[in-house]
């Protein structure tokens, strides 16, 4: 409505005029579709709005509200301005809008096609490098087939112009060869011309030279003869040449005589003194090579104080207390400088006699040496230079030596009965003679499981026999302690060794272990320990239960019984031999498991005898007995106590042999 009034015409626009339709009073005009001339645009202008309005606007004149009119047609207007600004900005935002997002595309556009430009540039210029690289390659195999090529014709012009100068110089070979033997064969055609025309010449000449030579040597002889006769005469007629020449001839044979001797005996000198013999196979005595190769560990040595005799030595108290006073004997004769006793000591293997020597030694402050008997009889007839040697060694000590000697029976067997060879019968007597007399050098411990082997002279050299039994109960179960300790308990608590150890009571179990460990000795009860240690450490955990010990003592026993019955039947393989030395537990052992497998009647009858016999021998301390094979002939049947002569002349191995005879 403003504008009919003529306010805002700066700001608003005059309505769109209506346009009339295409068909609405144009149809019959003659500047219409359907005429043929144009008509005046205001022709059909109605005049009727018009007036209406303007009866509208003096209405509104006349009425008293037309100022309030006039205000509320002014706020419609001013609000239809404000939609129509508002919707200006929208529109004008929405450009912005479009503005951006035209220019987001644009950049994003931008983006992509430096991105492909880039993609594109990279790819151009990977082809060209690798273009390039072709290129490259390409001069590289070219250039290497055209020094290829080069070398090869320089080679074969080299080759060329060797087989020219080759044969250029073998042409010329050929030509001098020609000449020389031309030269040669003219030579010795002149040569032979001329002496075929001076044959008289030099036949005279020849006959000339002999004479003279002859002349000479006669006068050469003359003269000689002469001047060495005249001082033959000389130095005959003179006296003090004479004796002054005989001298020096004797004083230079007695200083070649004296400089050979004396080389062998400083030579034996020094090796008696700082060598080891062959024979001893281990020694506590320092040499010079093992002190330049052990220096600490000859310095800790030096320093060593006496140790305990019976330091990790388990006996019988009894035969503690006798090795004992022993060690303490051995001891003070040394510090006495007396005369040392020798040794015997016997028993089944395993029980610590090699261990109670190296002890002994230690404790009475003397230098141990260990041989084997069986290292004799290999040596032949150097057996008796190798047997001084050992003793020429021994008495050179400050300190003192204890020879021991193990398996001492190997070759101090019976010269009457046994066949020996002579080499070893020398070896033994020289053995004999060196250990004829007591010495305060060295003193002589030998260990062996067969005594009864020994010759006579030996039993008559020993001075003290100690027997070395199996260990009792008390002793078996100390053994299992120490070892236990020794090879499970000791890795277990100390150090970084993969060893770990179940709960169970340990003391119990090493009891029980104890009593079923019967009749083994103390090596056996040691090897056990380490079984012990090996199976913790095939354990995938490492961890040692007790399970794992009861199945290596299972083990352990059965070896054992095993060994017994080798033993039996090595016992019974000699029939019409010498017995079976044997402590009485093994000896009860033996009996049960022949008892358990005889089943005829002569084998009773030889069970119940061997059994009598048994029976009597469990007192002692051993019992000397044939295997049961041996018992068919029952009148052959014998006991006799090893340690106790005189049992041989008792009357109950008589009893014995007449219940064997009447049961038969």
């Amino acid at each position: 409505m403003s504008w009919l009034f003529g306010w805002g015409k700066g700001s608003g626009s005059p309505p769109a005029e209506e346009q009339t339709p295409a068909g609405e009073g144009a149809g019959g005009a003659p500047g219409g579709p359907g005429g043929g001339k144009p008509v005046d645009k205001w022709s059909n202008f109605d005049p009727t709005g018009l007036e209406r309005a303007a009866k509208a606007a003096r209405d509104l004149d006349k009425s008293r509200h037309a100022k309030d009119a006039l205000a509320l047609a002014r706020m419609q207007e001013q609000t239809v301005q404000l939609e129509h600004q508002s919707k200006v900005k929208e529109y004008e935002a929405a450009v912005e809008q479009l503005k951006g997002e035209q220019i987001h595309l644009q950049g994003e556009e931008r983006r992509k096609t430096l991105t492909e430009e880039t993609k594109q540039n990279q790819a151009r210029a990977q082809y060209q490098d690798k273009l390039a690289r072709q290129r490259y390659d390409d001069q590289l195999r070219q250039q290497q087939f055209m020094n290829e090529e080069s070398l090869r014709k320089q080679e074969e012009s080299v080759m060329k112009q060797e087989a020219m100068r080759k044969a250029t110089i073998e042409h010329e070979m050929d030509l001098r060869h020609r000449n020389d033997l031309l030269r040669i064969e003219a030579e010795a055609k002149a040569r032979a011309q001329v002496e075929r025309e001076n044959a008289d010449l030099i036949r005279e000449q020849i006959r000339l030279k002999a004479a003279e030579h002859r002349q000479t040597v006669l006068e050469s002889i003359k003269t000689a003869g002469t001047v060495f006769g005249e001082g033959f005469r000389a130095f005959v007629s003179d006296w003090d040449k004479l004796t002054a020449t005989a001298a020096g001839l004797t004083l230079l044979a007695a200083g070649v005589y004296s400089a050979r001797n004396a080389t062998g005996v400083a030579g034996r000198y020094i090796e008696s003194r700082l060598g080891k013999p062959s024979l001893v196979r281990e020694t506590s005595r320092i040499t010079v090579a093992e002190a330049i190769k052990h220096p600490i560990k000859t310095t800790r040595r030096l320093r060593s104080r006496p140790q305990d005799a019976l330091e990790g030595v388990v006996l019988s108290a009894a035969l503690e207390g006798r090795v004992r006073d022993i060690a303490i004997a051995t001891r003070n004769t040394r510090q006495n400088k007396g005369l040392h006793r020798n040794i015997l000591m016997y028993g089944p293997p395993g029980t610590g006699k090699t261990l109670f020597a190296k002890k002994l030694a230690l404790h009475s402050g003397m230098d141990y040496a260990i041989m084997t008997g069986g290292d004799v009889a290999p040596l032949g007839r150097d057996g008796v230079t190798a047997m001084h040697k050992v003793f020429d060694w021994a008495s050179t000590s400050s300190r003192g030596v204890l020879l021991f000697v193990d398996e001492a029976d190997a070759f101090l067997r019976k010269r009457s009965t046994e066949k020996i060879s002579e080499d070893l019968r020398a070896a033994l007597n020289a053995f004999l003679y060196r250990t004829g007399e007591q010495s305060n050098k060295f003193m002589l411990v030998l260990a062996s499981n067969q005594p009864e082997q020994f010759d006579w002279a030996i039993n008559d050299r020993i001075d003290e026999i100690v027997n070395f039994a199996l260990p009792g109960l008390e002793e078996r179960e100390r053994l299992v302690r120490l070892y236990f300790d020794k090879f499970v308990l000791g890795p277990a608590t100390t150090g970084r060794q993969r060893l770990k150890l179940a709960q169970f009571d340990y003391g119990l179990k090493c009891s029980d272990i104890a009593k079923r460990a019967e009749g083994m000795s103390g090596r056996e009860i040691s090897k056990l320990g380490v079984a012990w240690q090996a199976a913790a450490y095939s354990s995938e955990d490492g961890v040692l239960t007790e399970v794992m010990i009861d199945s290596r003592v299972d083990d352990a026993i059965k070896q054992h019984a095993q060994k017994m019955d080798w033993l039996l039947m090595e016992a019974g393989a000699g029939v019409g031999k010498v017995g079976v030395l044997l402590p009485k537990e093994m000896a009860a052992g033996i009996t049960a498991q022949e008892a358990d497998s005889l089943g005829q009647s002569e084998e009773r009858v030889c069970v119940f005898v061997f059994s009598l016999c048994l029976d009597s021998a469990l007192t002692r301390d051993s019992c000397y007995f044939p295997s049961v094979s041996l018992l068919y002939p029952l009148l052959s049947l014998y006991v006799y106590r090893v340690n106790d002569p005189s049992s041989q002349q008792s009357t109950w191995p008589k009893r014995l042999i007449n219940v064997a005879v009447h049961n038969t």
